[in-house]
This record gives C-alpha cells, structure tokens and sequence, in this order.
C-alpha cells in the first residue's frame, strides 16, 4: 500500500478542521492575536492543499 494516500487523507482532515475553525473565529478573537492574521485558516488551507497533493500523486502513481 502506498503511504501517500492514507498520509493525504489525514492532512486533508486536519486541513478542513482547521480552515473551519478559523472561518468561525471571531474577529474580536484576531485582533488580540499578536499578528492579526488567521492562522488557522493558513495553515489549514495549506494543510488540505499538501493532502490534496499527496492523494493526486497516489492517483497518478497507480496508473
């Protein structure tokens, strides 16, 4: 079994837990963070987009 894709799927799950958490953040919340930028939402879609990448590669791979 290729390990890519079971890896992808996890990222791809945590990836959207994440980029929901952080469309449901209340803007009251970001202004206390030192930054001001959502990194939940970051990361999250970076996240989902790196399983994303993984399980393509998976599917390429098999044929």
């Amino acid at each position: 079994m290729d390990v890519r894709l079971p890896i992808g799927l996890l990222f791809i799950g945590i990836g959207l837990l994440l980029v929901v958490a952080g469309l449901t953040t209340p803007a009251a919340q970001l202004k206390l963070a030192s930054t001001g930028v959502n990194l939940d939402l970051a990361w999250g879609a970076a996240m989902t987009a790196f399983g994303a990448g993984a399980v393509l590669l998976t599917r390429i791979g098999r044929s």
